[in-house]
């Protein structure tokens, strides 16, 4: 994350979040492909970034979301974004972060 040093509870956070985006938001559906394994890898420090500063579920689906449409290309269709948001604010909270 741009020079600046991760506690060890912010890396484990930004593991977890990795993980997440690949296994619950998998908005491609490569999850299943171990050779597609950073697919996701370029939206996390945006993630991580917005959990950090302490955004909202919606603010968080809302980004997941325009990365799915605006960026991917794709349309709605999965419609996991708020559960996915939830999920990684979860992850935060038991943390204690």
């Amino acid at each position: 994350m741009m020079g600046k040093k991760l506690t060890p509870d912010q890396l484990a956070l930004y593991k977890r979040i990795d993980v997440i985006l690949w296994e619950k938001w998998d908005p491609c559906g490569v999850s299943d492909a171990p050779e597609a394994r950073d697919e996701y890898h370029s939206y996390l420090p945006q993630v991580f970034g917005l959990v950090m500063r302490g955004c909202d579920v919606k603010e968080i689906e809302e980004y997941l979301r325009s990365v799915e449409v605006e960026r991917m290309g794709l349309s709605e269709y999965k419609n996991n974004c708020k559960e996915v948001a939830e999920v990684i604010l979860s992850e935060k909270e038991s943390l204690g972060l």
